[in-house]
């Protein structure tokens, strides 16, 4: 089930800074294991979500693969993309590996160290919201 917000291209603002950062960030699971899908894949959409609200940034789309996870997000800029994502695995990870043992028997650690992140640049929102709910069906 492809999780899809509202992507609005509106100007955004904290209390001295207006942006516009969206944002395409993609991360795998460790060894690039296929573990990501059923309540996994819930759990982990719902956990991602909260995150997101919690840290105050907008959530345009995320699909979860069963070997990597897309997201398209817009972040404040004060904030950090960096700081948005490492507080999305690492809630996602400690949970996940609670509420499923065999996630903590198959992997070491849930999710690599690595990710990747693009800006949208130039591209409309609208055509990266494409492209991250196409990935599912690849």
């Amino acid at each position: 089930m492809l999780y899809v917000a509202r992507v609005s291209v509106a100007l955004r603002s904290n209390s001295n800074v207006v942006f516009q950062c969206a944002f395409h960030v993609v991360w795998c699971p460790k060894y690039r294991r296929r573990v990501l899908g059923g309540r996994i894949e819930e759990r982990l959409k719902q956990l991602i979500g909260e995150v997101v609200e919690e840290k105050g940034a907008w959530l345009g789309a995320l699909e979860v693969m069963p070997d990597q996870v897309h997201l398209l997000v817009e972040v404040d800029p004060q904030f950090g993309v960096h700081k948005l994502v490492k507080a999305i695995k690492g809630r996602t990870s400690r949970v996940l590996r609670e509420e499923f043992p065999s996630l903590r028997s198959r992997l070491p650690t849930l999710w690599t160290n690595s990710y990747f992140v693009a800006t949208t640049g130039g591209d409309p929102l609208a055509a990266v919201k494409r492209y991250v709910e196409q990935q599912k069906g690849r």
